[in-house]
């Protein structure tokens, strides 16, 4: 890490200790550790997925439960990928971890036309070789990186180009049961993490795939998001709420409320309204 200035040393301070705390009500609020589990990690080489090894390290030393941590990275065997560099970090770091080698980039690149998003079918590849790795070495949960913003943004995804409105959970459990999925950066900024791993200096690998497309439909969420957060500061954390505070009598899916049969209850009715005559 980077030698700080006493102000600089005061803002990384902050930033982390909001991180730490963030993560930690994250995974308190939907108990997405529990003790004894063995935790896959997955780190892609991004900011995000070094920023949240990193915090769930130093809250495994203070945790009042006690939980096993191991990295796992899946070599999709971009051209250009520096394969020495996830080694040489997790080796420093002293922390478990393995490198899988898959060439999901070959599969992406010959079935997904170049003007098209690669990210649908690359994320479904790699999901099922972690998934299967996960159950190969013991592992009770996988830690993926998304934060806060993601899960916003493929809220607006869902609801503009799919005609669904859902998101990313916090928590899920993988549909044939035999894998739990957490995001400990639930509740984490992206700007928070950009600027964590700038302080922390960790080495970036770039993604030769998604990341190096132009107009997705993801980058134009983001920018709409950032558009609406410089106009109307707050108003993504409001967003952010929304999703937490869903009330399903109050949209239309016939699956998630009973409306076919919704009945009167005026006594109900009778009884509030004497209640009300007798408190004037």
């Amino acid at each position: 890490m980077q030698e700080l200035t006493r102000k600089q040393r005061l803002e990384f301070n902050k930033l982390q200790k909001r991180l730490r705390r963030d993560v930690g009500k994250a995974i308190a609020d939907y108990r997405m550790i529990d003790d004894g589990d063995k935790v896959m990690v997955c780190l892609s080489g991004g900011k995000d997925s070094y920023g949240m090894l990193d915090i769930l390290l130093n809250l495994q030393k203070t945790a009042p439960i006690t939980f096993e941590l191991v990295a796992v990275n899946l070599d999709q065997k971009q051209p250009g990928f520096p394969e020495d560099v996830l080694p040489r970090y997790l080796t420093e770091q002293g922390v478990p971890f393995h490198i899988l080698e898959k060439d999901t980039y070959s599969i992406v690149t010959e079935h997904i036309p170049e003007d098209k998003t690669y990210c649908g079918l690359c994320s479904r590849l790699r999901r099922g070789t972690l998934y299967g790795f996960a159950e190969e070495i013991g592992a009770t949960k996988i830690a993926l990186g998304h934060h806060r913003d993601d899960i916003i943004e493929t809220l607006f995804l869902n609801l503009f180009y799919g005609g669904n409105l859902k998101a990313m959970p916090p928590k899920l459990l993988s549909d044939d049961q035999r894998n739990i999925v957490i995001r400990p950066l639930a509740y984490c900024r992206e700007q928070d993490l950009e600027d964590y791993a700038a302080y922390r200096e960790f080495p970036i690998i770039p993604c030769n795939l998604c990341g190096s497309q132009d107009n997705l439909q993801r980058q134009v969420i983001k920018e709409m998001l950032r558009g609406w957060e410089r106009k109307h500061p707050g108003r993504i954390e409001s967003i952010f709420r929304a999703i937490r505070n869903v009330s399903p009598s109050q949209l239309a899916d016939t699956g998630l409320f009973d409306f076919a049969n919704l009945t009167l209850n005026r006594e109900a009715d009778e009884g509030l309204a004497i209640n009300v005559v007798n408190l004037k």
